[in-house]
């Protein structure tokens, strides 16, 4: 399937070649050296940005329900794991998940663009937003598929992909995910550790602006469904049902 912002009869194959060279600093006129992308930028080097917001689908294209709405009642997680397009399928797939999408957050830049964010000049991180339902799933699950699908001591990348669009992030909702955030990262570092990898480097915050991507971003593997997907975990399991008092 052709994306929308690719023009020329360019495919599916551009795009994932285009993704490959921005993450490794390919193209250095204009996005400069790797060891700039490895560092946040600063508030007086990031660009503009605009007040426009990005348009997005009414709908999801998995399970026809709102990218935006009012989902109180529901649960909700917002987490970075490096290249969205899996991360957003890995949520999709869960149990009890109503709606996925993807965007930037906690950068400078407001309403970047992808190619924006590829410069490493806007400060944000590739992220997911997920929706679910609290009778059929609950938060634990949704930080064990956080903690398992990816590498979280790997600082700005993930795997080949390197830049700190990819840095993972978990980002929480109230005081209650928060805990919930801060325990599971304590026990599965134990479990990281007892397994020979360094320490977690995942940021944690209360969640931030959340800038939806482009439309032919969201459920992009559902669209193109041999497209790339660079999601790898540790191996290492995580403890889920801690306590939080």
């Amino acid at each position: 399937m052709q994306s929308p912002r690719l023009g020329g009869g360019e495919g599916r194959e551009a795009l994932f070649s285009r993704r490959r060279n921005w993450a490794v600093g390919g193209d250095m006129a204009l996005f400069g050296s790797l060891g700039k992308k490895l560092e946040i930028v600063s508030a007086d080097d990031a660009l503009p940005g605009r007040l426009a917001r990005m348009p997005i689908p009414t709908t999801h294209v998995i399970t026809g329900e709102p990218l935006e709405a009012d989902f109180t009642g529901f649960g909700q997680i917002m987490v970075a794991m490096g290249c969205f397009w899996g991360v957003e399928r890995k949520f999709w797939e869960a149990p009890g998940v109503i709606s996925t999408s993807v965007g930037y957050v906690n950068g400078i830049t407001p309403n970047p663009t992808y190619e924006e964010v590829c410069t490493g000049r806007t400060g944000h991180t590739e992220a997911v937003r997920a929706i679910f339902d609290l009778s059929v799933t609950n938060y634990e699950a949704m930080l064990t598929l956080f903690w398992e699908n990816h590498d979280p001591t790997q600082g700005m990348r993930q795997g080949n992909d390197a830049g700190t669009q990819y840095r993972s992030g978990l980002y929480y909702y109230d005081d209650k995910q928060k805990n919930l955030v801060l325990a599971s990262r304590d026990a599965y570092q134990k479990k990281l550790t007892a397994a020979g990898f360094g320490e977690i480097t995942t940021e944690i915050c209360e969640v931030p602006e959340y800038y939806f991507a482009e439309e032919y971003h969201q459920q992009y593997l559902a669209k193109n469904p041999n497209g790339y997907c660079s999601l790898a975990g540790t191996g290492v399991s995580c403890p889920i049902g801690l306590a939080t008092d």
